[in-house]
């Protein structure tokens, strides 16, 4: 495992964090990358090192279990972990997806173009994606019969392959992940259908940077602190992707400048800086919205406890001020 790190010691007086991303050094991960680089986790007193994941499942897990202090996860896998396991040790603590890249990416030549078009079509989901957790919930809000579709488990390494090869119909993934490396296997942007859940329905917030609760009470000030060198390096990515974009293409020698820019600006553009966000700033989640989007959840899962409420999952005491968290 690769792990993205300056120094190797941490100098006396650090608090040492151990981050997990939500995926590989792709795209956004500029995000977490880009302040590293730059110092600012360690101006804050923090030894900082950032590894990556295999699914939006495992940072969860590896920030509850301690393993991790902080990490980058999508809070209905969160919601639904802390519903298993009562009093598990992990809460988010800046909301960063304000809109999910959930999507259920098709071929318009295979006749994809609105929800309803994937009846009587075959869709390919590997089972951890973070996508294909929401299908229920998809399914429901467009009255789509989920009995006329056929379900098809692939694996994420060829999940865009068989769609780009015609094997299958539809698929789905994060937005920005799948409609960039279907571009790059070269189907025409015409033909790719991209059905992001938001758009049709779906309530849901997405991706939140979590915190291990113990780790959160014994270092109040190294998680402030990393929120807020994380805040200025999401201002300078969001300013110039371009550049930020660099410390992704250090760390992983497959990547391409255009391919992870592209999957980068699109995040920035269609999850991150939404309507909501210019409204209300970064990092916060909207009471009214979340209890809606409870209520989507319990659509299709039950929960053991009562249906939890938004400071069960989140805590927003640690987040930087509104006037640094505004948008401009």
């Amino acid at each position: 495992l690769i792990a993205a790190t300056l120094t190797t010691r941490a100098a006396a007086g650090e608090t040492i964090v151990k981050f997990s991303l939500d995926y590989g050094f792709e795209g956004p991960a500029a995000l977490f990358l880009h302040p590293l680089d730059k110092g600012y986790y360690k101006s804050e007193g923090l030894n900082v090192t950032i590894n990556p994941a295999s699914n939006s499942i495992e940072p969860i897990e590896r920030v509850a279990s301690g393993e991790y202090d902080i990490g980058f996860g999508d809070i209905n896998t969160l919601i639904r972990h802390r519903d298993a396991k009562p009093g598990a040790p992990v809460k988010a603590v800046f909301m960063l997806y304000n809109r999910p890249p959930f999507a259920v990416i098709g071929r318009k030549s295979r006749g994809i173009v609105v929800p309803k078009d994937l009846e009587g079509k075959t869709l390919g989901a590997p089972a951890s994606d973070g996508s294909f957790a929401q299908w229920p919930i998809f399914v429901q809000v467009n009255s789509i019969d989920p009995a006329k579709v056929k379900i098809e488990n692939v694996s994420f390494p060829v999940r865009e392959p068989m769609l780009a090869s015609g094997q299958i119909d539809a698929i789905t993934g994060y937005s920005f992940t799948t409609f960039v490396d279907l571009k790059d296997k070269g189907v025409p942007v015409s033909d790719i259908s991209v059905l992001l859940m938001a758009d049709y329905g779906v309530e849901l917030y997405g991706n939140a940077i979590i915190v291990n609760s113990k780790f959160a009470a014994e270092h109040p000030d190294a998680v402030r602190g990393f929120l807020n060198a994380f805040m200025r390096g999401l201002r300078e990515t969001v300013k110039n992707p371009a550049t930020a974009i660099d410390s992704v293409l250090r760390r992983n020698p497959d990547a391409r400048k255009n391919v992870e820019l592209e999957r980068l600006t699109m995040a920035i553009r269609e999850n991150i800086v939404t309507p909501e966000v210019k409204a209300n700033g970064y990092g916060t989640i909207d009471e009214q919205r979340f209890a809606r989007a409870i209520d989507q959840i319990a659509l299709t899962y039950k929960f053991k406890a009562a249906k939890p409420k938004l400071d069960d999952v989140f805590d927003s005491s640690f987040l930087p001020t509104l006037k640094e968290r505004k948008f401009n």
